[in-house]
């Protein structure tokens, strides 16, 4: 678990496929890997990933086929800065949201607006996550926690301050790229339980006897 709060802007040192259609990926982040230990988990743009081993500043981690299809890892290269996070301990505080670090999907920047002190960013956002998304509720953009200002039906906004743009990817994004989104998972949870109530609501409503 963690919270959305950015700990290190790392950097992406080693991209290596492996058997099937996974690979290997080497991160630099001197920061999260002081205290790392293989088996750790460290979210790299908003992704939780294993550490497999650490050496000189650099983890390394597994990244099975499933989660280079389903997020924007796969689009990493040597080079490229990502934004990394230690896995929340328990009593520390929770600056941001409860993060899962499990990707929903994939968004795209569309537009960006600077103002004097901060910055309106909006991205395209997947059909099926859409009604997860709500005005001034929680969403993870690459691992950041930020709050929804404005959402319509196939896109959102947020505002980015000054600390957001210098300290994480987001503040160097542009037109075109693509972000990992995962939305609050409370919302996923009410769906659920409310969608078994209702399905539970018409079936005593088809059979009101209880006998088949």
């Amino acid at each position: 678990m963690f919270t959305g709060i950015i700990e290190e802007l790392g950097e992406i040192v080693r991209v290596a496929p492996t058997a099937g259609d996974s690979a290997l990926l080497g991160v630099r982040g001197p920061l999260v890997t002081s205290d790392a230990r293989h088996g750790d988990s460290i979210a790299v743009n908003g992704v939780c990933l294993t550490v497999v081993e650490v050496a000189d500043g650099v983890f390394t981690a597994d990244v099975m086929g499933e989660t280079l299809r389903r997020s924007a890892l796969g689009a990493l290269r040597p080079g490229d800065p990502v934004n990394l996070e230690r896995a929340a301990a328990l009593g520390s505080r929770l600056g941001g949201h409860l993060v899962q670090g499990h990707v929903d999907g994939v968004g795209e920047l569309i537009s960006r607006e600077p103002a004097e002190q901060w910055e309106t960013v909006r991205f395209r956002l997947p059909a099926t996550l859409s009604r997860y998304v709500v005005e001034k509720g929680s969403i993870t953009i690459d691992g950041v926690s930020l709050t929804v200002a404005a959402v319509g039906a196939d896109e959102f906004a947020v505002g980015l301050i000054p600390t957001t743009l210098k300290l994480t990817t987001l503040g160097a994004k542009g037109v075109g790229d693509p972000v990992n989104l995962e939305v609050d998972v409370l919302a996923k949870y009410v769906e659920r339980l409310l969608g078994d109530r209702l399905t539970d609501a018409r079936g005593l409503a088809a059979n009101p006897g209880g006998v088949a």
